[in-house]
């Protein structure tokens, strides 16, 4: 019946078995997750200021002064706070009692450790949050970068360049900035390798705890090594084939039993095949490489809930200035809105009404896939744009500085 950390079943079981006379039933867990969501929110806030800064002293140091004098930057992290507290996909699954919200809160946790390079609190909320779901296991990546190179920040090739330049005199010095600029290019271009092996070492740390403790709990069911099978064996095998609102339920329930194995395969491998070559394209947007991660594996886990899309949606809002040109926002919205009213339409009347079939329910899980992909794709498409325009003003202003 569970397939999840006995750890959280230690936290949350005797929650819901316990009454407070004249209260709802659930009470107190359901405090616990409001708790985690509201957490969660500040984190976000927190994150995006952090990444506010870093990047107007990015925009600065390249001295593209226009950008953050003539154009108002948004309060992304109190845009993304609000997106993410106020989503109907936060409240559902609040209402719901999905655990999702505490495995949010340690993603969440994890990328603001990486944000403010506190490695001790990035690797626990990694450790954690991989051990609870398995999937965010592909965010190691994203932090270290957060960890080495700091929050996300225009294309390196634009600091090398005006170092360069710099070398050779041809930029005049601004007054007292300059100081400031030439320690942004600094460290723009240099990999901090200290709070990376901090955050190995501590990772290491985390996840030998969490294993102690996890072995002491499940001593006499049976070892670790029947934790691995009901957890993580169980998100990677695909047992259960009930309904959710994602794909692959109903198309392991087609495939034929001899090529269930291979199929397995594909889609898992499909997760790992893009995290390299995003990782290279994006490797100076660590926390955007983060959000496309997180919604990539939303669309291809075994076992996704509207709790995953509540945490990208609520990252997106992080990135509100440099992707305010994206294109297909409307249909997006409208997609997002219509999926949200016609998939409990469509689950009633194959469950419990029994005058549909399950395809009217599918069809509601494959519109939903396809708006996730639609966003990944044009998200990660306005933001390479939004970095060619910052090439394009960037080369403009070494010309006219040449001439």
């Amino acid at each position: 019946m569970y397939h999840g950390s006995p750890l959280l079943l230690t936290l949350l079981g005797p929650l819901t078995v316990r009454r407070i006379e004249g209260q709802p039933d659930h009470l107190l867990c359901s405090l616990v997750f409001v708790i985690a969501d509201v957490v969660s929110a500040m984190l976000i806030c927190a994150a995006g200021e952090k990444l506010k800064v870093a990047y107007i002293s990015s925009l600065q140091s390249l001295g593209l002064h226009n950008l953050t004098e003539n154009s108002e930057f948004l309060p992304s992290g109190d845009f993304a706070a609000l997106v993410y507290l106020w989503n109907p996909f936060t409240i559902v699954a609040c209402v719901g009692l999905s655990t999702s919200a505490i495995e949010n809160l340690m993603v969440v946790l994890s990328l603001y450790g990486a944000c403010s390079r506190l490695a001790p609190l990035a690797a626990f909320g990694w450790v954690m949050a991989t051990h609870l779901s398995l999937y965010p296991a592909i965010l190691i990546i994203p932090v270290i970068l957060l960890l080495g190179y700091g929050p996300d920040a225009p294309p390196r090739k634009l600091f090398c360049q005006r170092k360069n330049l710099e070398g050779g005199n041809s930029i005049p010095s601004d007054s007292c900035s300059e100081e400031e600029a030439k320690n942004q290019l600094k460290v723009a271009n240099v990999f901090s390798w200290r709070p990376v092996v901090l955050f190995l070492f501590w990772a290491l740390l985390w996840s030998s705890y969490v294993l102690v403790l996890c072995g002491i709990y499940v001593q006499q069911y049976g070892g670790l090594q029947e934790l691995f099978k009901r957890t993580y064996g169980f998100i990677l095998t695909i047992q259960d084939l009930s309904p959710n609102i994602g794909v692959l339920w109903y198309f392991f329930a087609e495939v034929f039993d001899f090529f269930r194995n291979f199929f397995l395969i594909v889609f898992h491998g499909n997760i790992l095949l893009m995290i390299a070559p995003l990782a290279l394209r994006l490797n100076h947007r660590p926390c955007f490489l983060a959000f496309v991660y997180i919604v990539i594996s939303s669309m291809l886990k075994s076992y996704p809930s509207v709790g995953d899309s509540a945490l990208y949606l609520g990252l997106l809002g992080l990135f509100a200035y440099e992707l305010k040109d994206m294109q297909f926002s409307f249909f997006l919205f409208s997609g997002y809105i219509g999926v949200s009213l016609l998939s409990p339409v469509m689950h009633n009347l194959w469950i419990w009404r029994g005058t549909g079939n399950a395809n009217f329910y599918f069809a509601t899980a494959i519109a939903y896939v396809c708006l996730q992909i639609i966003l990944v794709v044009e998200s990660v498409s306005a933001m390479l744009n939004h970095d060619r325009k910052l090439t394009k003003l960037y080369t403009a202003k070494l010309q006219n500085i040449k001439s």
